[in-house]
């Protein structure tokens, strides 16, 4: 679903979930992150697929042009024996990623840039 077409207290707890990740940076970037993410609500999409309930496992996703977060509950790991299901996943092992697409976060060829920069003869 679109973040646009969500009523505004939805909207709103989208925006304040993403917040929630985004407010790991430090506070100036964060405002600025914000302000990008809230410039692009346009073309925000969000996807919820599991449970609604307290115990409820869920995966949901929220992708736009400046942000991608992604949080999914999976099946135990080396906690198995703890689990009532160890097939299926539970609240204790998630997996979650935040990311900037588009926006060359894997990193950046230093050495390229450099080469690029100052040429070197072969």
């Amino acid at each position: 679903m679109r973040a646009t077409d969500l009523a505004n207290p939805a909207r709103r707890r989208l925006i304040d979930l993403v917040g929630l990740y985004v407010g790991n940076m430090e506070d100036g970037h964060a405002r600025v992150k914000m302000d990008e993410i809230n410039r692009h609500l346009e073309n925000t999409w969000f996807a919820w697929i599991g449970g609604t309930t307290a115990d409820s496992v869920f995966y949901y996703r929220i992708h736009s042009p400046v942000i991608l977060v992604e949080f999914d509950h999976q099946r135990p790991a080396n906690l198995a024996k703890f689990s009532p299901d160890p097939n299926k996943p539970n609240q204790q092992h998630i997996h979650c990623v935040v990311r900037t697409p588009n926006g060359n976060d894997y990193g950046k060829d230093l050495l390229r840039q450099h080469y690029l920069a100052h040429p070197h003869e072969t």
